[in-house]
């Protein structure tokens, strides 16, 4: 079973992202800024990031930076996903910057979000 982070500090969002992502059989941990991912990634193997990009403590930007510096070559290349309702602030230059794979737009759609999960962790 694929093992995917979701960080994302609104609850709704969060819960029905779970919710959604364990129907299609995925192994679902769930924090609420990017202190918290790094805190799972130093105990555990994951296949996926889905990151918020506005979080307290520490946003998703830094985080996928901090992740993208580890020192173990698997942790530091698991595949990361934006979700943000502010893109606009950022090019999809600035995400390629700081590690971050693709984003998906708020209001999420679920088809979407589903697709590019699959995308992401289906074995090579």
């Amino acid at each position: 079973m694929k093992k995917v982070i979701i960080a994302e500090d609104s609850s709704v969002i969060q819960n029905l992202t779970k919710k959604i992502l364990q129907v299609q059989s995925f192994n679902i941990s769930s924090v609420k800024n990017g202190e918290d991912v790094l805190k799972l990634l130093n105990g555990d193997h994951f296949d996926l990031i889905l990151m918020d990009i506005n979080m307290p403590k520490m946003d998703g930007m830094e985080c996928a930076k901090q992740i993208r510096a580890l020192a173990d070559p698997i942790k530091s290349s698991i595949p990361i996903l934006a979700i943000t309702g502010n893109a606009k602030n950022y090019s999809i230059e600035d995400f390629k910057e700081v590690g971050i794979n693709e984003y998906i737009p708020k209001p999420l759609n679920f088809d979407l979000l589903v697709e590019k999960v699959k995308k992401y962790t289906e074995s090579e």
